[in-house]
This record gives structure tokens, C-alpha cells and sequence, in this order.
């Protein structure tokens, strides 16, 4: 059985922005009261959870969120994980933006969108992808193989990491929910990842921590796979 370090995803907490209906992008935008009641439950949830790293959005309602949840943690900014650049879209409300000849390439082709004055959305599924993977293996490479670490970003990126560890192709991903202030749990192993939690905004957490690896003598010629990593609920049980 291959051991291999815990991905948590956690979006921030309502915004001022998701209580109006506007698309925050990059702007500026802080938690309501709320995204700051959702932020410090969320806290609470990751109390049994040792995190051997904390990343994050360099957008204040990450911070915030985090402030929150785990105040005695000090966050390192990862650029690779800021929201989507929605370019002239930000700050305007999506039901004038729904309108919007783009919209349904948005929608229905997401790997096609280009925002005007802004980011092409599947650039930015390939900068948060790159940006967990490669901390994934730091992580794993300097804390072990039973590590968590977590990091919090937004709800785009955190589908389009989603649907990339699901191996499915981007233009699905609006098929996957990730609400505010919801934890969603990734293992990367050798040959695949797997998706232990899917938007939890309730769940036990601390059945995500990987027990202490087992030393045990193998025969010769047996090697570890990842075959216990998956299958659903012996997984999810870990």
C-alpha cells in the first residue's frame, strides 16, 4: 500500500460579493459575516487535523478565512492558487454578465473561454494544477508521506483541480460544487490521485489522516501499488 500525502482544498468563506451575486474575480473583496461564521466553524472541523503546510490565495478573503480557521498558522502565499482573471467581467453582477455572449461558452465550453481583458480559463486550470502538485511533492518530500497540508483558494480553481485529479476533461468541470468555506481532500499517488471528500461542509475531518505507516517484511519481489488507495470507502475511511 503506498502512502502518500493529503491535499485539503478549503474555499473561503462568503463573501460580500457571493451575498450580492456579483463575480468578485481579484477584486478586493472580504468576508461577510457570514463567510466569518463559515471560517471559524471550518476552524473547529480542523482542530484534529496536523497541517505540515498551509498555502494560499494571495486574495484578502483567503487571508481572512484563514485568520479564522487556523489562527496560530502563519499561510504561505502561492500565486499558482489566486482566483481566475475574469479581466472587464469583475465586479459585475451575473445576471447582467449571464447575458453576455460568453456566457455559454463559460458554461458549456469552459477550456475555450478567454475573458475579455482578462485570463484564459484553461491557463488558470493549469497554474492551480501545477501549484498543488508541485506543493504536494515538496510537502511529501519534506514531511513524509503521512503529511496534510491544505490549501485555500477559490471555487473555479478549486474544480478545475478537481476535475484534473478526476481525469476528466475541464470543459465538465461546472458539473463539480465547491461552496464557501468547503473542504475537499486529494492523495496524489504514483500512478493516480484519487478524491477522498468532495465539498464537506460538515463531515468528521480527521478521518482523513493517514495512520502511522506500518513496518512490515515483504517477500522478495513484492512491491507496493496503490490498490488499497482507492475503491471508495476503504479509502475514505483513512
Amino acid at each position: 500500500m503506498v502512502i502518500v500525502a493529503t491535499l485539503l482544498l478549503l474555499r473561503h468563506g462568503r463573501t460580500t460579493a457571493n451575498a450580492d451575486g456579483g463575480l468578485a474575480g481579484r477584486q478586493p473583496v472580504e468576508l461577510d459575516e457570514t463567510g466569518r461564521a463559515q471560517a471559524t466553524a471550518v476552524g473547529e472541523r480542523l482542530k484534529p487535523v496536523p497541517l505540515a503546510a498551509v498555502v494560499t490565495s494571495p486574495l484578502v478573503r483567503c487571508r481572512q478565512t484563514l485568520e479564522l480557521a487556523l489562527p496560530e498558522a502563519t499561510p504561505v502565499v502561492e500565486e499558482g492558487l489566486i482566483e481566475c482573471g475574469y479581466g472587464s467581467w469583475e465586479g459585475q453582477p451575473l445576471k447582467k454578465l449571464a447575458k453576455e455572449p460568453l456566457w455559454p461558452v463559460v458554461q458549456q465550453h469552459p477550456s475555450a473561454a478567454v475573458f475579455p481583458e482578462g485570463e484564459a480559463m484553461a491557463a488558470m486550470a493549469a497554474r492551480a494544477v501545477a501549484a498543488v502538485r508541485g506543493w504536494d511533492a515538496r510537502v511529501t518530500a519534506e514531511h513524509g508521506a503521512e503529511a496534510v497540508w491544505l490549501a485555500c483558494t477559490h471555487g473555479d480553481v478549486i474544480k478545475a483541480i478537481v476535475a484534473d485529479a478526476l481525469g476528466v476533461h475541464l470543459d465538465l468541470f461546472q458539473r463539480i460544487v465547491a461552496d464557501p468555506a468547503s473542504v475537499t481532500a486529494i492523495r496524489y499517488t504514483p500512478l493516480r490521485p484519487f478524491l477522498l471528500r468532495l465539498n464537506d461542509t460538515g463531515g468528521d475531518l480527521a478521518g482523513l489522516v493517514p495512520p502511522p505507516r506500518k513496518r512490515r517484511r515483504r517477500a522478495p519481489g513484492v512491491t507496493d501499488s496503490d490498490a488499497a488507495v482507492g475503491g471508495g470507502a476503504g479509502a475514505a475511511a483513512r
